[in-house]
């Protein structure tokens, strides 16, 4: 195929959409907006262009047709989560600057670097148990990505070099998915989870930090069982075992011998980091700005400097191209566009028996987070009404808690389908179109996983 044949269509398709009439009940704006995005995506997803040239050309052809003004279009950049991925992303090349990335990549290796397969499952594990106390799963990025980063490079997979999928690609796509799931199985471990909670109290429905953890745990468990298996199939790392790992590791560490003296202070601060962000919520704390303390140490320390910021061209592009779709995102919603589709998924599920509404409204639930740059703003925009759809043929526990449960599981299907995702896809150990493929594998396990497991779960547990 010739390779002007995507770039082509996706202009193609943004115009035959731009050109096409106004659907009755959703305003020129939104239709050309909606324009403007499902060109940008399938671009990316199409390999007609990176994430990043795709966005920017968005912006300006947004502002310049007039279906922006300049103040909404640039409007994500101030956001203070956007920020705390930079932040985030620069905290973890000090963590391996400082060389403590490769002892503690080092010490996973020693205790489960027999395979790439039990290395991912350490790092699901790992992310498991520290969420509960992180109602931030951008934050929990933070902590995982220079761990995973480390993991990789210290193992010969570099980031964008040939290199990169022996072991580093794998491992950024089970931590991008772990993160979802780890949000799912508990109730503090994302920030949208308590706000779904308090709309299902205002419907009767009650569920606790027990009661949620109860209902999810069947399924999301047997999730984090399951993807890194089902990855290892069908994006697998190039390096699979290395039973010489874990005495080689073992030898390194008696090198590297004790904590240096950036070390040290890399590790102080990221524990500082972590406390932080783990009692944010009881301390009113911002978690962007402890994020900029730390590495604000870490420059002061030496361990980070000028030069390695003006290196991080990665952390610019990032912040660009998930500020820009994060809008588009935002400002669809805020046209109505969203709504008008949640409309009309209802009126597709009239007459149906319960089972099938109750799955058609899920799978719905799940394709149409493709438009949006926000697992909380889905849940805003949305949940209310796939639930008021479902009544009252639905069990209403049953729909509240899947909707709850999707809002998590989700946030791989794209690069931009989560804040948490973003540093670890501009960390140039994958491609927008790898993560679009896998992501979208990984939400179809998952959502079938959910539906024929979790669904009988949650009516014996919760009925």
């Amino acid at each position: 195929m010739h390779p002007w044949f995507f770039p082509f269509f996706s202009l193609f398709l943004g115009s035959a959409i731009w050109l096409s009439p106004v659907p009755y009940g959703l305003s020129t704006d939104a239709w050309q907006l909606f324009a403007i995005f499902a060109a940008t995506i399938f671009a990316v997803v199409s390999g007609a262009a990176s994430i990043f040239l795709a966005a920017i050309v968005a912006l300006a052809v947004a502002i310049l047709s007039g279906t922006l003004d300049a103040e909404r279009a640039y409007s994500g950049f101030s956001e203070g989560f956007i920020l705390l991925i930079v932040a985030a992303f620069l905290v973890g090349k000090g963590v391996v600057n400082s060389g403590l990335g490769e002892r503690i990549g080092l010490l996973l290796v020693r205790s489960f670097g027999k395979s790439s397969l039990g290395l991912a499952y350490s790092m699901i594990a790992t992310d498991a148990l520290i969420a509960p106390a992180f109602p931030s799963n951008t934050a929990r990025s933070g902590v995982l990505f220079p761990i995973v980063y480390s993991l990789a490079s210290n193992n010969g997979s570099k980031p964008w070099e040939a290199s990169r999928s022996e072991l580093g690609a794998y491992l950024m796509m089970c931590s991008m998915t772990g993160l979802g799931l780890s949000s799912a199985l508990w109730l503090t471990a994302m920030a949208a989870n308590p706000v779904g909670v308090a709309l299902l109290a205002q419907r009767g429905v009650t569920l606790d930090f027990g009661s949620w953890l109860l209902a999810s745990s069947v399924p999301t468990v047997s999730a984090m069982l399951l993807v890194p298996w089902f990855l290892y199939r069908v994006f697998p790392p190039g390096r699979r075992t290395t039973p010489e790992a874990p005495e080689q590791a073992a030898a390194s560490l008696a090198q590297l011998g004790a904590l240096s003296r950036k070390e040290w202070i890399t590790l102080a601060t990221f524990v500082g980091m972590v406390l932080g962000w783990a009692l944010s919520g009881a301390l009113s704390l911002d978690a962007t700005a402890i994020a900029f303390l730390g590495l604000a140490i870490l420059m002061t320390g030496g361990v980070f400097t000028l030069d390695d910021i003006k290196s991080s061209g990665d952390a610019l592009e990032t912040l660009i191209w998930f500020a820009i779709l994060y809008t588009i995102s935002t400002e669809l919603d805020h046209l109505g566009f969203m709504q008008y589709v949640g409309d009309i998924m209802g009126s597709w599920v009239n007459g149906f028996s319960w089972p099938m509404t109750y799955a058609l409204l899920l799978i719905s639930y799940v394709l149409i987070h493709y438009l949006f740059v926000s697992q909380t703003a889905h849940l805003l925009a949305l949940f209310g009404v796939f639930v008021g759809i479902s009544q009252p043929e639905v069990p209403l526990h049953l729909m509240g808690m899947m909707l709850l449960l999707a809002t998590n599981f989700f946030s791989v299907m794209t690069p931009q389908a989560s804040s948490a995702n973003v540093i670890f896809a501009g960390s140039g150990y994958l491609t927008g179109r790898e993560i679009y493929r896998n992501g979208g594998l990984v939400t179809l396990a998952c959502l079938m996983l959910y539906l024929f497991i979790g669904t009988p779960w949650i009516l014996f547990v919760l009925g």
